[in-house]
């Protein structure tokens, strides 16, 4: 069992021949930042101090390392996968095909004086 993450699943899911809707949270964040990233791109090596983080995979493939306290986490998460970065943990993403993932802050990163809650390692 993961002691930095939490994998989750959407809320709902509807499928029919018009397409797929995917609704992710009904509430309780108040950032969404859709990331694309090229395939061979790292990003990451930072935390955020204030916010919970989820993220979901919309296409793609990447390799996730999470850390904390001595502690680390690897994964690889696709398309169709979700989890949840608590404040304090480490986290880098290795991505190995072009990708795009949807990410909520519960707080928001941005502050009202201009500063933000992401602090590089």
């Amino acid at each position: 069992m993961s002691k930095l993450i939490e994998i989750l699943k959407p809320d709902f899911n509807f499928n029919d021949e018009r397409g797929n809707l995917t609704q992710l949270v009904h509430e309780g964040y108040k950032q969404v930042n859709v990331v694309t990233s090229k395939g061979g791109v790292f990003r990451g090596g930072h935390f955020h101090k204030e916010n919970v983080e989820l993220f979901y995979v919309v296409y793609g493939k990447f390799e996730f390392i999470g850390e904390k306290d001595g502690d680390k986490e690897e994964y690889t998460f696709k398309a169709g996968d979700m989890f949840m970065v608590k404040p304090y943990v480490i986290h880098s993403f290795n991505y190995l095909e072009d990708s795009c993932v949807v990410a909520l802050y519960d707080k928001g990163v941005e502050h009202a004086d201009g500063s933000m809650d992401s602090y590089k390692v």
